[in-house]
């Protein structure tokens, strides 16, 4: 499971359907992306990174399914 994204889209109080909505994705892909069972295309990443205000690179570290991970976010 991805822990540190469940962690950034509980932080900001949204759910998996409205990241889903605003990256343009079913919510069932999203919550395979979030439980790490599915890799993002560099184009979704990108998507959920912005919606989220992450670096969108942390999907594809070595470490990226791993619960615990440094997450580096970005002001906007």
């Amino acid at each position: 499971m991805r822990l540190w994204l469940y962690k950034i889209r509980e932080k900001k109080q949204l759910t998996q359907i409205q990241v889903a909505k605003a990256c343009g994705i079913k919510r069932t892909y999203y919550n395979m992306i979030e439980r790490g069972s599915r890799r993002p295309s560099v184009d979704v990443a990108m998507k959920i990174a912005d919606s989220l205000e992450f670096d969108w690179t942390l999907f594809f570290t070595e470490n990226s399914n791993n619960t615990t991970h440094k997450i580096r976010t970005h002001s906007l």
